[in-house]
């Protein structure tokens, strides 16, 4: 993993970069919150380890930053500071662990693993095309932060166009599908329950192409 180490005392952050170099991944040191942000608009990283106590920027507010630009990377803050209001502010700010000094390096390099972890596989259950996000643990889907409200069938219909976007989906393989206990549907059943997520799609969702005699094709 490429991991950013936002650290500026600068014997712990050759240790941790040491100790995650051992470990077999990719570690970049920065001092100060202005070089953190200037390293994360310049390249991807898979992780953060973040300081609080940072010279320039605090590290709250470099965590709240990207939070509101609706960063995802995965985010370990370090601080001396063990007050709760502390913590319950760095969790609530977009946190997604919180590890007090002083700490053991290999602590700190499992828990950068889990929380990797964790968002890796809150992203393999979530399926995005264009503006529209397909939960598919929690069965919930949204344009544009706009819930849909899906019935049983077209969230179905919905899951399998949206796994697949930009390709058909036959109407055969919709049906088998949507109507698994069913032997014989009726194609204008197909076409009513496509309609009716097509018309919720709208007007800012991606729109559902009909290949006639074919199937249907989501297109972002």
């Amino acid at each position: 993993m490429k991991i950013l180490v936002v650290e500026d005392d600068a014997p712990l952050s050759r240790s941790l970069a040491a100790s995650f170099a051992a470990a077999g991944h990719e570690p970049h040191t920065v001092a100060s919150g202005a070089a953190a942000l200037g390293e994360l608009e310049a390249r991807a990283f898979d992780a953060m380890v973040l300081d609080i106590g940072l010279p320039d920027i605090d590290g709250f507010e470099i965590l709240a930053r990207l939070r509101r630009a609706g960063s995802d990377l995965p985010i370990v803050v370090l601080t001396a500071r063990d007050a709760v209001p502390d913590r319950v502010a760095g969790l609530d700010m977009g946190a997604d662990d919180y590890v007090l000094k002083p700490f053991e390096p290999e602590e700190l390099a499992a828990r950068v693993r889990a929380v990797v972890r964790r968002k890796r596989g809150a992203a393999a259950n979530l399926l995005v095309v264009g503006a529209l996000t397909c939960d598919l643990e929690s069965g919930a889907a949204a344009v544009g932060g706009r819930p849909l409200d899906l019935r049983p069938r077209e969230w179905t219909a919905l899951k399998v166009l949206a796994s697949r976007p930009a390709r058909v989906v036959s109407r055969e393989q919709l049906v088998a599908e949507m109507f698994p206990d069913e032997a014989a549907v009726s194609p204008n059943v197909l076409d009513v329950h496509v309609g009716r997520l097509r018309r919720k799609l709208k007007p800012d969702g991606p729109g559902i192409r009909t290949l006639r005699g074919v199937g249907y094709r989501l297109d972002p």
